[in-house]
């Protein structure tokens, strides 16, 4: 019997953290250990991957969870392996095999299916997903063996990559480089590629390598964390701001900026914008995010005043803890 895990003393803890997620985990389980080695207080993830996907998993920590949503329209991109030839009732490994069929295709016609696959295309969602039917996720049903209508969904495969497949295995497959919109199922992709060249497929890996602006040289794997001080673990984190690139940075002076997070609008010579991330002058901190039109600098989403003292004071509090390191290192040289 495993022995209970020890309680922590949590504490509040701010940024985002890139994980590489191992296999075999949920993201929620990759979360709350992350979350527990990190003792933070409040924690959640922008987006799953399956138990059997690894790679770019972001997960955000106190005020970073308000921008979380902002990250699940982000652009994906996977690195995936299909195995040709078997069809699984879940399109992945831990499917009962469905049928299997001979593989024999031609290069050319594996270049004419992939450019098929590429551009706009319509999905049907699969069943072992998480997707909700009348306020239940897909998965409940297929599991209760229920199947039930999905409506087609749109989404964009902007570049479809294939690479050298492995060599150790004894089933043929194709390992490709998908670069998608949100929304995408790389499993139903793989699936679909394989009824496409008449032999079924499913797929036996699959990485995220890229979300958004995020990927996996940025990572940083559980084993690594553990490894960690507790304040190597707080140096991972990025900022929370690091969710917001594409917003317009607009700064305010105190007084300003005091009234901007009381939920006031703001008036000054700003051009109209969608996406504002909205800063401090003295110190220079983030407040939240907002949208301008007409001159009028109007509040989306707001930090706490403790959210910010606290951002602040932790990346103060691992200022020092740097300095002071440097400082030792120094010495002993």
């Amino acid at each position: 019997m495993n022995a209970p895990r020890a309680r922590v003393a949590r504490r509040p803890v701010h940024g985002v953290l890139l994980l590489d997620k191992p296999i075999g985990l949920s993201s929620n389980q990759a979360l709350q250990k992350a979350k527990w080695l990190l003792r933070a207080e409040k924690a959640g993830h922008t987006g799953t991957l399956d138990p059997l996907a690894t790679g770019v998993l972001p997960l955000c920590f106190g005020a970073a969870t308000k921008f979380s949503q902002m990250h699940l329209d982000a652009d994906k991109a996977y690195e995936t392996t299909v195995r040709l030839g078997i069809k699984t009732s879940t399109a992945d490994v831990e499917g009962d095999v469905l049928s299997e069929r001979p593989v024999d295709f031609s290069q050319v016609k594996l270049d004419t299916v992939l450019q098929r696959f590429t551009g706009p295309i319509a999905q049907v969602p699969p069943m072992h997903s998480a997707l909700k039917k009348d306020g239940k996720a897909l998965y409940e049903y297929a599991r209760a063996g229920i199947e039930v209508e999905r409506e087609p969904r749109h989404v964009v495969i902007y570049a479809l990559k294939q690479l050298p497949a492995p060599m150790d295995i004894a089933q043929p497959a194709i390992k490709l480089v998908v670069e998608c919109s949100k929304g995408t199922y790389i499993r139903t992709l793989g699936e679909d590629i394989g009824e496409a060249l008449g032999c079924g497929a499913h797929l036996s890996a699959l990485r995220r390598i890229r979300t958004g602006g995020f990927d996996t040289s940025q990572c940083v794997s559980l084993e690594a964390l553990e490894a960690m001080t507790e304040e190597q673990r707080l140096a991972c984190l990025l900022p929370v701001d690091a969710l917001l690139p594409q917003h317009v940075a607009v700064t305010l002076d105190s007084e300003n900026a005091a009234r901007f997070l009381s939920g006031m609008r703001r008036r000054g010579a700003w051009a109209d914008a969608e996406q504002v991330a909205v800063y401090a002058t003295m110190p220079k901190a983030l407040l939240g995010t907002a949208h301008v039109n007409a001159g009028e600098l109007i509040p989306v989403r707001l930090l706490s005043p403790l959210e910010i003292s606290e951002t602040l004071g932790q990346q103060q509090a691992l200022e020092q803890s740097l300095k002071q390191s440097n400082e030792t290192l120094a010495l002993g040289a």
